[in-house]
């Protein structure tokens, strides 16, 4: 009876200014994430001798299709040659909805605080991407037209003036959750064509010129957090791998960082 008459009460009060329910929603979203992995895979080479990377990133977005964010982790190996610890993405976009798939155009600028002068760079980039049924799929290029960060540098004349040198990423992703669970399967093949040896410091985003990479893997969501694994490797042969190590650091166990490795994650989205 109480309940009741406090629900009668609150009729008879005069309406208030539903301000929550009327006002229009923010056109700017913020969101962002922190992960720990145990090894930094950028387009299947190591970026961390095989060891664990502590991540973060966060991005804004309106309404338009318009976003920026910015993403980082650290880095092992590349302070032998003067390169840094630590990676920092800055990457700005806009999406635009094309029938029922979205096209994805942006630019990412890679920064390597605290290394050599020479080694950040930028590189355009093109995603298209839609669902059919469980299915979602994505089909994506980046090219980084020819700079000294991506520059052949090895005691040549050409690096002696400069060397300059483009890179090409071709890849695609595929996922698709498992009906009544929480998980989600999902794969990855990429293609890069670049300079044939290694950037200033190591920095070069094709570290062995022309290679491809893949990924199987799974991630579990509960909630905000996702535990994820997944199985990655290259194509980049034995001889081409053991010429990366000196540059990048020995890994502890001598193996190299770009064969075949199991990666697990834990990430929350916020």
């Amino acid at each position: 009876m109480k309940n009741i008459v406090i629900a009668a009460a609150l009729l008879t009060l005069p309406a208030a200014p539903a301000l929550a329910q009327d006002e229009d929603a923010s056109p700017i979203t913020v969101s962002g994430s922190a992960a720990l992995v145990s090894d930094y895979r950028f387009r299947g080479v190591s970026q961390t001798d095989e060891q664990m990377a502590v991540q973060a990133g966060m991005s804004v977005s309106h309404d338009s299709g318009l976003y920026a964010g910015a993403w980082a982790s650290n880095l092992a190996g590349w302070g032998t040659f003067g390169g840094a610890n630590m990676e920092l993405d800055l990457y700005a976009g806009y999406k635009l909805p094309i029938g029922a798939a979205t096209l994805d155009v942006g630019l990412t600028w890679y920064m390597y605080p605290g290394g050599a002068d020479k080694t950040d760079f930028a590189e355009p980039y093109a995603k298209l991407s839609t669902t059919l049924g469980p299915v979602s799929g994505l089909i994506g290029v980046a090219y980084a037209p020819a700079q000294e960060a991506l520059g052949n540098w090895s005691n040549t004349p050409q690096s002696a003036i400069g060397d300059k040198e483009d890179n090409l990423y071709l890849w695609g992703d595929l996922s698709s959750g498992v009906p009544g669970t929480p998980v989600t399967l999902k794969a990855h093949l990429g293609y890069s064509d670049g300079n044939p040896g290694l950037g200033p410091n190591g920095t070069s985003v094709a570290p062995t010129g022309t290679y491809w990479d893949w990924m199987l893997g799974a991630d579990l969501v509960a909630g905000p957090v996702t535990l994820g694994v997944a199985y990655v490797d290259t194509s980049i042969s034995n001889a081409d791998r053991q010429y990366l190590l000196p540059n990048l650091g020995n890994t502890k166990d001598g193996s190299t960082i770009a064969g075949p490795k199991v990666v697990a994650s834990i990430t929350a989205a916020f």
